[in-house]
């Protein structure tokens, strides 16, 4: 299966940024991708989140959710892409990440999990957490994907329960905060999760200056596959499920694992 990574450089005017989108998911299909893939916060994005996040929250099956879904119809390829959901507070939005199968429907939905309370930022001010810690998978063409965001990569047995969910790929859709080491933290964060899990691991990221770009396709064994560099575009990359049937059977860690 081939799949596509578009990095973005997301503002705050949302009907701008679809369009990008719609240009992006474009160039996937046309170059084989059965998914695109984009950063959290995809259809609106500020250098610090801020009051206006819950203002502009939307139900999934808002305008935003809407014109997701026709996009990845329109161009027959699999969507996944970061938005701003309404949640029951209204003094706070969900950081959600939204699935949409090539015929348009609603695949999956990740409420992000673990909110960035660091670095001096204080994500949960304007963002509410996931009401469940369940793991997100969806299916595409007999792959499963797993869905995680940013700030959850930090945190190894979310990688974990969505591989024990049959996880093959994890999308780690999101807008990773410039800082000391942070490139090199996101790019050795990417490859721990592929190999402690032998999983295909696409870290999807926004571009500089609101974040680091780099993103990025780790392979079971933590190589990496395919990598864009700090300007916005969007590059597909093929991956085989075969592979990790192999990495598995050198390295059977699953079965070995003995705590619970």
């Amino acid at each position: 299966m081939r799949i596509a990574m578009g990095q973005l450089a997301s503002g705050t005017d949302t009907a701008a940024n679809l369009r990008t989108i719609d240009a992006y998911a474009a160039r996937a299909a046309a170059d084989g991708a059965a998914l695109a893939a984009f950063p959290e916060y995809a259809t609106y994005e500020k250098k610090m989140i801020d009051s206006t996040f819950p203002t502009v929250a939307q139900p999934l099956d808002g305008e935003v959710g809407r014109e997701l879904s026709r996009i990845a119809r329109h161009h027959g390829i699999a969507v996944v892409a970061g938005l701003v959901e309404s949640s029951p507070d209204p003094s706070r939005a969900y950081n959600t990440l939204a699935a949409f199968g090539p015929d348009g429907a609603l695949l999956a939905a990740y409420r992000k999990i673990h909110l960035f309370d660091a670095q001096g930022f204080r994500e949960s001010d304007y963002v509410a957490p996931a009401p469940t810690t369940d793991p997100v998978v969806f299916d595409v063409d007999g792959v499963r994907f797993g869905l995680m965001t940013c700030y959850d990569v930090r945190f190894p047995r979310q990688a974990e329960a969505l591989s024990d969910a049959g996880a093959h790929v994890l999308l780690a859709c999101s807008s990773w905060v410039p800082g000391e080491l942070k490139t090199k933290q996101w790019r050795t964060l990417l490859a721990a999760r592929a190999i402690e899990n032998s999983l295909f691991v696409a870290g999807i990221c926004q571009a500089p200056p609101v974040s680091v770009g780099n993103s990025l396709l780790a392979g079971p064994m933590g190589d990496v596959l395919a990598e864009l560099g700090l300007e916005p575009g969007v590059l597909a990359a093929d991956i085989t499920p075969e592979e990790l049937a192999s990495v598995r059977a050198h390295f059977p860690t699953r079965s070995q694992r003995r705590y619970l």
